[in-house]
């Protein structure tokens, strides 16, 4: 934590909003459930056809956003899009349509834009990296980004994923030295692809590995998530907060880390109505508020 003229600074929390309504209700949801920060979906995440966004939708999205003050904001990338595909129809469509939830994150004027680095499935891990940082650069030719930077999001390498290792998002961002590029740590993706952060030693190497291949300033968000699935499996199941296999005691030092303060941190736990996620919330909160007051009582 930051202190600046004696007040404490903590981290920005929020989690994955829903988007039915309208993109501007994931900016209310957020607001109602105390949340500082917030990420959503600019359109269906499961299809290729995006319904355009009209003025109407873009005006009363930014100007939900005044009025809420929600920052930072992320858009998360539909499931669909593989940069890294093999196959060179699957390749070309998932080009177009990260290009445009480029487009439309430029138009909502969000942060950041959150994307996994994709499956290198009929191609070495190799060829999958260069073909990812190839497809950044040709879904983005062209445009100004301004101020929004795209987070490659680490992946806990289900299948032929590349990304589970921050060596591949490291080469990924050397591939594209113009664009801006950041990056998305998943508590539970880091856990299955291998990092065992558990113990407070487990989570100082991760910290010291992400430092020495993409830096740990260009960490701009946190998917803070349990895992329902073990250690080391390489499956992707996230979980609530204390529940899952990584534990209470090892997420909240996460969220209490001092070199993670500057990020966004959201939640990505399964809830079937949003105000439902209030416990995974509460647990967020009150590790942060530790911190928080520990810091407070030392001055």
């Amino acid at each position: 934590m930051t202190r600046v003229q004696g007040v404490t600074r903590r981290p920005r929390i929020g989690f994955h909003a829903p988007i039915k309504g309208g993109v501007h209700n994931a900016l209310i949801v957020a607001k109602d459930t105390g949340c500082d920060t917030v990420q959503l979906f600019s359109r269906n995440p499961r299809g290729w056809m995006a319904k355009p966004l009209t003025l109407e939708d873009v005006l009363l999205f930014r100007n939900t956003r005044r009025a809420t003050k929600i920052s930072p904001v992320l858009i998360h990338c539909n499931y669909l899009v593989n940069l890294a595909a093999s196959d060179d129809a699957m390749l070309q469509k998932s080009r177009e349509s990260f290009r445009e939830e480029v487009e439309r994150a430029l138009l909502l004027g969000v942060d950041y834009l959150v994307v996994h680095p994709g499956s290198s499935r009929g191609a070495c891990e190799t060829d999958g990296i260069a073909l990812c940082a190839a497809s950044l650069k040709i879904a983005c030719k062209g445009l100004r980004l301004g101020s929004l930077r795209i987070l490659l999001e680490n992946t806990a390498g289900q299948g032929d994923c590349i990304g589970h290792r921050f060596e591949h998002l490291r080469e990924i961002m050397n591939g594209c030295p113009k664009l801006p590029l950041g990056v998305c740590l998943d508590t539970a993706h880091a856990f299955t692809a291998g990092y065992d952060i558990r113990e407070a030693d487990g989570l100082e190497a991760l910290l010291q590995r992400v430092q020495k291949t993409v830096g740990l300033r260009n960490v701009r968000a946190i998917h803070f998530n349990d895992s329902r699935a073990v250690y080391n499996s390489r499956v992707d199941r996230h979980w609530h907060i204390g529940e899952g296999y990584i534990g209470a005691d090892a997420l909240r030092r996460v969220a209490q880390h001092p070199k993670l303060k500057h990020a966004a941190f959201i939640l990505e736990t399964p809830y079937d109505d949003p105000r439902a996620d209030l416990k995974n919330l509460t647990m967020l909160r009150s590790f942060v508020s530790e911190k928080t007051q520990t810091n407070t009582d030392l001055h």
